[in-house]
């Protein structure tokens, strides 16, 4: 997949988020395979697993939109957990909430002095089994089959994401402005 492919791929997904249900498989021809979109306000991201020489890896990148365009800031990831398109259990996972990644990427890079940077942050999770969807702030999301997810936020202040059961009872609720890795659940 060529980069300018890439992108609009990206672009698309922001536009329309994830496709229901979540694509299970690599598409062969791109080595490409969407985990997450998330969505807040005037900032998103969209993360994906990309097959290359050396293994998987997960990448995330940014976006915050401008007169109506999204535009892409910047992103990173790294190794793809092990399995990655395996759903684990609350014991097998060590938690409902695993963060595996983040990332911060500066959305106004064009401002004249070095202070006053605003930032476009990022969570890639993996959820366990037993949740089927999340709350963040106001906004709610379904979690693929995989257990992918991501959260953006654009707020000096990490959010706070809620895995709900399939009733809608709370599971557990992780507080992004800690230190990674898996909490134990706190309902």
């Amino acid at each position: 997949m060529t980069d300018h492919e890439l992108h609009t791929e990206l672009l698309r997904l922001l536009r329309d988020g994830m496709p229901e249900p979540a694509p299970a498989e690599f598409d062969d021809e791109t080595g490409f395979l969407p985990l997450g979109v998330d969505v807040d306000g005037d900032v998103g991201v969209v993360t994906f697993l990309s097959r290359e020489p050396l293994g998987l890896f997960v990448f995330g990148t940014t976006f915050h939109r401008r007169n109506g365009e999204w535009m892409e800031l910047g992103g990173g990831g790294g190794s793809a957990p092990e399995r990655p398109l395996t759903r684990r259990t609350v014991s097998e996972l060590g938690g409902h909430l695993m963060t595996y990644g983040t990332g911060k990427s500066v959305r106004n890079a064009d401002r004249l002095l070095p202070w006053g940077a605003k930032w476009v942050s990022q969570a890639r999770l993996q959820v366990s089994a037993e949740v089927t969807r999340l709350r963040v702030g106001s906004r709610s999301m379904n979690v693929p089959a995989h257990g992918h997810a991501v959260v953006v936020w654009g707020a000096r202040r990490a959010p706070v994401i809620e895995a709900l059961a399939d009733d809608g009872s709370l599971l557990a609720s992780l507080d992004l402005g800690q230190p990674l890795g898996a909490l134990p659940s706190t309902a």
